[in-house]
């Protein structure tokens, strides 16, 4: 081991403190002043923070031990300070004889008060004082502040009195929180001492049920700002649910009612086992190791482990790809069981806080379902539970043991109750889950007790929560317990498996409640008469279960669930709807983004694989309460209605030629609506709209759409322009549209799409529409850039204004996409397949070419623009993307209007957009942008 290697492993402080004090005093000496003295000083101050960053990370790299790395730069932290406020004083500000006045502590606090640091983590410093500030404390604190600075360090800072401390830890329980953890550092012990004594009995003592409350509300808030859950794909370790500020909290509790850290006085109360303390230290550890970890390799302090990253701290963590799970996956799903582990310990200190009265109790479940003395008194008699507090518990702690099946039965007599459960019971579960074995899991009871959960009328969804939060659920359904926290590495989805598929289940149940009747009003109509209405639920919570294998997850998950719903105790008929369903869970999204709905030949294809009314309407259920649970703004209102056309288009095929609503009647209807959204207009003007448009586009597009459409038109036709343009954004999709209404002519598509591209703007979808008299009527849905409605709306005019000017021959799109600016979006850190598949069956008059690959700006222009060079004419284009991934399908002919049936043209075609495909980094071809 070489000398430099020796120097890098040096123990915390990782610097020889009285070595550096003689350099600092040589500094001085050599020079006149301590402002010439300052640049040297702070010289060997930077060299000393770097080589107690590389001390630490070597640390970190060699023994994996994240609290250790957190705790040796905490420890270097106080050690700087101290040499940068000895120096201060004995060179800088000497006070030889200070006044009782000029007494100074140099408090830590907030985070670094725990005596644990991140790399990049803030230093937050109280100057604390027995009076107020006098000149000389005023200038060493300003003095120390700027040499932190200097060295790079983001500090918080304070200076306050003894009484101020009080008076506002009082009254602001976010600066009761950060004085909760302050730490001596250096400086005048006995006034600190006074500090930490008053703040204890005049602030802490007596408060403590209203600083619980405070706190949790705190993180209940924080958990609606991040969608209130801890299965996020990308995680935030430090905020996020589960991660490492649930773990302040739990300490914050501790020491405000104990006087000290989560540890022996919690266990001593009955809060937590020696096990829970245990699983509590494994916790920070692992997640202090992923943040240390993720700051050095971001070299800022960055908290959210986002899909960029997360390959690359896989490796460094040394996880390796097994069992057909990549090495990113495994790490991610090991972060999401140690956040499970992170919201058990939170349930379980919340309920026995609540158990001692510290805390107060949910109020809304005792008003919508008191519990009177006769119900405790029937619970008690009938069963082996009992209510206590509000909360269901175990007669005794033989509960499961005696019986096992009883397991099972506590979830289902408290969703019968509607109450939470206690502590004490979701203790003793976890403890019990050995008992679940095979002789359980085929106990015909437990599997109809189970069943009755899971499509119980009023929410399963919380009853099937609570038993994976448990762990009863894995180990019951062990085909379910391989998808526990796994995490699926794309972009599309922003949950975990096993959370998405207990969304899904929700999703379905609230569109039987008419929950979701404003979002999804035709699901919402047709739940009423679906009469396999236990099989939807079952198939919406298997629907993915098959995800993680080298098989189609769709394949393997209708295998399995042929497997578990027999053992439910569904019927044979039942266990094939449920594995038809989850075969062909994605069929219907499939249709309706990526073909042409207008086409009857996709009509007739759909409908023979749907064959009936009722499957039918099973798989319009379920495709919309799983689009809805992949994430927030997954769903808009174009799928909607693109999957209300082809439910509308399907159902006389699968009804024997007999619709609820016949086509006609279908579109008179749209016409109505139009009508009376335009009352205002003169007739005319709507009915020349309305001549302007086929049949097909009422079917397509919703009233609002169509509505706004008709504004475009009417606006072109007014102004006699060329061009017009309309944006609409919106915050909760994150989605822009961009209607653009011009004489279409072939390579208008492209031009569009090329002007999006230029200006860096990512398109999610488009939906082209050609009127009867030669305009095209696009929209595309553009990936929101800004989070505030003027910027965005600026951002979408700047594109409206390029088309125009490309449309007037006043720029040239190729010089304007060299300038373009690379893709922001991070999908660089995904592989993506390309596949192109050529298809003359799905159409009789045209050809099909299904493009998909590696989304990026630009791919819509470059792939519109070979198929024009290639002499194809483009019917119709169906663009849609999935996260990282693009699918945008093209309906085209040759330029005399038949299919492409010529296998070497196929195969030409093919070669070009594979070329395309495999352009990663994203740049133009030259040849492409010449022929352009």
């Amino acid at each position: 081991m070489n000398e430099e290697t020796l120097t890098r492993l040096t123990p915390p402080p990782y610097f020889d403190g009285v070595a550096a004090r003689h350099e600092l005093t040589k500094h001085f000496n050599s020079s006149t002043s301590a402002v010439e003295a300052r640049p040297k000083v702070i010289e060997t101050l930077k060299r000393l923070v770097k080589i107690a960053r590389e001390s630490a990370r070597t640390a970190l790299e060699v023994d994996g031990n994240g609290r250790r790395c957190a705790a040796g730069l905490s420890e270097f932290q106080d050690e700087l300070i101290r040499l940068i406020y000895d120096y201060t004083v004995v060179h800088v500000y000497r006070a030889t004889n200070p006044s009782d006045a000029e007494r100074m502590a140099i408090v830590a606090t907030g985070g670094y008060g725990r005596g644990l640091l991140a790399p990049g983590s803030d230093i937050d410093l109280l100057f604390l004082l027995p009076y107020k500030q006098t000149p000389w404390g005023e200038s060493v604190a300003e003095y120390m502040l700027y040499l932190l600075w200097d060295l790079g360090f983001k500090v918080g800072h304070a200076t306050r009195t003894v009484e101020q401390c009080l008076k506002l830890g009082y009254s602001d329980i976010t600066i009761r929180t950060s004085l909760l953890d302050s730490r001596l550092i250096l400086g005048d012990k006995q006034l600190f001492s006074e500090f930490e004594t008053r703040f204890r009995a005049e602030v802490v003592r007596g408060t403590a049920r209203q600083f619980i409350d405070a706190k949790m509300a705190e993180r209940d808030q924080r958990m609606r700002r991040s969608w209130e859950s801890r299965y996020k794909v990308e995680p935030n370790i430090k905020d996020g649910k589960g991660g490492l500020r649930d773990l302040h909290t739990l300490q914050w509790l501790s020491k405000y009612i104990f006087g000290q850290d989560v540890g022996s006085a919690a266990v001593e109360a009955g809060i937590f086992t020696p096990e829970e303390v245990q699983t509590f230290r494994r916790c920070e550890d692992f997640l202090w190791r992923v943040r240390c970890f993720l700051h050095f390799m971001t070299g800022r302090p960055e908290e959210v482990l986002s899909f960029s990253v997360q390959p690359a701290m896989a490796q460094s963590l040394g996880y390796t790809d097994r069992g057909g799970m990549r090495a990113v996956e495994r790490f991610m799903k090991h972060y999401f069981l140690v956040a499970k582990d992170v919201g058990d310990l939170t349930t379980i200190l919340c309920g026995a806080l609540e158990m001692q009265q510290l805390k107060s109790a949910p109020t809304y479940k005792k008003l919508l379902s008191p519990l009177n003395w006769k119900t405790r008194r029937e619970i008690r008699q009938r069963t082996d539970f009992r209510v206590d507090n509000d909360r269901l518990n175990v007669a005794d702690p033989d509960v499961f043991a005696r019986d096992p099946v009883n397991l099972i039965r506590f979830f289902a007599q408290a969703a019968s109750m509607g109450i939470y459960l206690h502590p004490s019971a979701i203790r003793l579960l976890r403890n019990s889950l050995r008992l679940i074995d095979d002789k359980l899991r085929a106990d015909p009871e437990a599997n109809q007790i189970f069943l009755s959960l899971l499509t119980a009328k009023g929410n399963p969804e919380a009853s099937l929560r609570h038993m994976n939060e448990a762990g009863v659920l894995a180990r019951f359904l062990p085909e379910f317990g391989r998808i526990v926290a796994m995490m699926q590495f794309n972009m599309y989805h922003h949950y975990t498996v096993d959370e998405h598929l207990l969304r899904t289940l929700g999703n379905v149940t609230a569109i039987e409640r008419g929950d979701l009747a404003a979002e999804l009003p035709l699901s919402t109509s047709v739940f009423r008469s679906i009469k396999n209405r236990r099989a939807l639920l079952v198939a919406a919570f298997l629907h993915d279960i098959g995800k993680g294998r080298k098989e189609s997850h769709s394949i393997v998950g209708a295998r399995i669930a042929r497997k578990v719903c027999p053992r439910l105790g569904m019927t044979a008929a039942e266990t094939e709807l449920v594995a038809w369903l989850i075969e062909e869970h994605l069929t219907m999204s499939n249709f309706a983004h990526s073909r042409d709905v207008s086409d009857p030949d996709t009509i007739r294809a759909f409908a023979n694989i749907v064959q009936s009314p009722e499957r039918l309407k099973l798989l319009l259920v379920l495709t919309s309460a799983d689009i809805m649970a992949v994430g927030p703004g997954v769903w808009n209102g174009w799928k909607g209605q693109l999957l209300r056309t082809l439910y509308h288009e399907t159902e006389p095929l699968v009804a024997g030629g007999h619709t609820q609503i016949p086509r006609d009647q279908r579109i008179d209807a749209a016409l109505g609506a139009l009508r009376e959204a335009l009352a205002d207009w003169p007739k005319s003007d709507v009915d020349d709209f309305i001549a302007r448009n086929y049949p097909n586009y009422w079917l397509r597009t919703d009233t609002a759409t169509q509505v706004a459409h008709a504004h475009v038109v009417r606006d072109a036709i007014k102004s006699r322009t060329k061009l017009t343009t309309s944006v609409k954004t919106d915050a909760v999709t994150a989605i822009t549209e961009l209607t653009v209404f011009a004489p279409n002519h072939a390579r208008l598509l492209s031009l569009f799409a090329g002007a999006c591209a230029a200006s860096g703007a990512n398109i999610a979808g488009a939906h082209i529409t050609t009127t009867r008299d030669g305009y095209a009527l696009d929209t595309f849905l553009l990936n929101r850039e800004f989070e505030d409605d003027a910027d965005e709306l600026r951002r979408a005019k700047r594109i409206s204004d390029t088309i125009e000017r490309l449309l007037e021959g006043r720029e040239r799109l190729p010089v304007l996409l060299e300038r373009r600016r690379a893709n922001a979006r991070g999908v660089e850190a995904f592989a993506v397949e390309p596949e192109i598949v050529i298809n003359n069956e799905l159409s009789e008059r045209l050809t099909v070419i299904e493009v998909s690959g590696r989304d990026r700006p630009g791919l819509l222009y470059e792939l519109t623009s070979a198929l024009s060079d290639l002499s194809l004419d483009i019917a119709s284009a169906h663009v849609t993307t999935f996260g990282e991934k693009a699918v945008d399908v093209f309906y085209v002919t040759d330029l005399t209007g038949k299919q492409i049936v010529s296998e070497v043209r196929q195969r030409t075609i093919r070669d070009r957009l594979q070329t395309i495909l495999l352009d990663n980094d994203a740049s133009v071809a030259p040849e492409r942008i010449a022929q352009s």
